[in-house]
């Protein structure tokens, strides 16, 4: 059977996707920006515009790290704006399960679902680091371990409210003189771990019941989440094999929570660069790369795996000499590294002796996502070829150019996945579960 692909578009912000610096790179802050971005996208028939967030600007060496996400305006305001210039497009914020409780974010969601005629949704993410924590005065207080069980009953307590309105409670009977039908409604009680509320939640429920809940990770305990609580799951594969393997591991993990695999679709973020023949995408993508890539970038990204200063060192020259710091990390506000830094270390220099790869080169090497490059027909292609064979359900586009990155796929390459049949021609709903297939959500009781 042919699955239908699902598409949806991501506004990166100012971050090591976007080239700011191109002379045609608009605002990444202007209301403009992304009207333009949000309209091409549903233009294109798209699911839906998705915005992520950061809660702190991210600093290197003790400095404002400018070459990443700075100044980006809070992803519900812009959302609610975008509702009143689009109709069908779903709007997808980033809203952090750490740094915020759950009545002010449920109430802020239906608020959203209700202004877009049911189009919200939410990427529900964590922190655990005490940087991020200063900003709201509790800085290290959640245990990195605690971060998946607090995001997990967050959730939980958000449906707890969106469900303590029932669907038709809303009657507004001017002649019986009631706007409800109950006049219990929104009465919530939580009693858990992480939350312990009680009272009545004043907003309505949504035209979706739920706003669709989108995850994003790639560990066990994000897996698991996201089989469990998810309607949509975004990750990071460069091959259509690890592609295949992340999409059986997830899809099995459904049915031990009573979900069928359609339940949850899996869209992979991934970039897109265009050419009339494959020679010319190919060499634009190497520019872009290039620009995505400057040489401050180069070195930064050396230094979070080195601890250490490296500005000394030259982006087109060898990699350097000294050893890592194993314990000293140089950034702040953005994910750490993990790992075995002198394995690490031993291996980039390896690949870098086995190729002839500078500093700047090694970085686009190693940093480069799942991209498509080539021709419309050849990009149409390989879209169709990761969703039929079970590498993914779709695709989230992050474009390289704000406002703009999104106009050729949609002008040349979404007409050849609908002449294929394997694209919408319309919207068939009003609703952003309409457009992913998803059912209606669980009522969940209180606990």
């Amino acid at each position: 059977m042919t699955k239908q692909i699902h598409l949806a578009a991501h506004f990166p912000g100012v971050n090591n996707t976007t080239v700011w610096s191109d002379p045609r790179a608009g605002s990444q802050i202007d209301f403009a920006s992304f009207a333009h971005l949000a309209r091409t996208a549903e233009r294109g028939k798209f699911d839906f515009f998705f915005l992520a967030e950061g809660l702190r600007l991210r600093e290197m060496k003790g400095r404002i790290h400018d070459l990443d996400v700075v100044g980006r305006p809070e992803s519900l305001t812009v959302l609610s704006a975008l509702a009143a210039v689009t109709t069908h497009l779903g709007l997808a914020a980033t809203v952090n399960s750490t740094f915020n409780e759950p009545y002010e974010v449920a109430r802020r969601l239906a608020s959203l679902d209700h202004l877009s005629g049911g189009r919200a949704a939410w990427n529900v993410v964590t922190s655990y680091d005490a940087f991020t924590g200063e900003n709201f005065r509790r800085g290290g207080f959640l245990d990195e371990a605690d971060r998946y069980t607090r995001a997990a009953e967050f959730l939980h307590t958000a449906r707890e409210l969106w469900d303590s309105w029932a669907q038709d409670a809303v009657t507004a009977d001017a002649g019986a003189g009631a706007f409800v039908r109950d006049g219990d409604v929104g009465a919530f009680r939580h009693q858990g771990r992480h939350f312990d509320i009680s009272g009545r939640f004043n907003a309505p429920r949504g035209p979706q019941g739920h706003p669709v809940i989108i995850q994003a990770g790639d560990s066990d305990e994000g897996r698991e989440f996201a089989a469990s609580d998810a309607d949509v799951i975004f990750s990071r594969h460069s091959t259509l094999e690890e592609g295949r393997a992340f999409y059986r591991d997830v899809k099995r993990r459904l049915a031990a929570h009573g979900r069928r695999p359609e339940d949850l679709k899996i869209l992979p973020a991934v970039t897109c660069v265009l050419g009339d023949t494959e020679e010319e995408a190919a060499e634009r993508a190497a520019e872009i790369r290039r620009a995505q890539v400057s040489p401050q970038t180069a070195i930064a990204y050396l230094e979070g795996i080195w601890g250490r200063d490296l500005s000394a060192y030259d982006p087109d020259g060898p990699l350097p000499d000294v050893e890592p710091d194993l314990e000293v990390g140089v950034s702040k506000g953005r994910a750490q590294f993990r790992g075995d830094r002198g394995a690490t270390v031993a291996k980039w220099r390896a690949l870098a002796e086995e190729k002839r790869l500078s500093i700047r080169d090694l970085v686009i090497e190693l940093s480069a996502r799942q991209t498509f490059i080539g021709t419309p027909r050849a990009v149409a292609d390989a879209i169709d070829l990761f969703v039929q064979t079970d590498a993914s359900d779709g695709f989230i586009f992050v474009p390289h150019l704000t406002p703009t990155g999104l106009d050729d796929l949609v002008d040349k390459v979404v007409p050849l996945l609908q002449e294929k049949g394997v694209f919408r021609a319309d919207y068939s709903g009003p609703t952003l579960r309409d457009h992913l297939g998803l059912a209606a959500p669980r009522t969940r009781q209180p606990t």
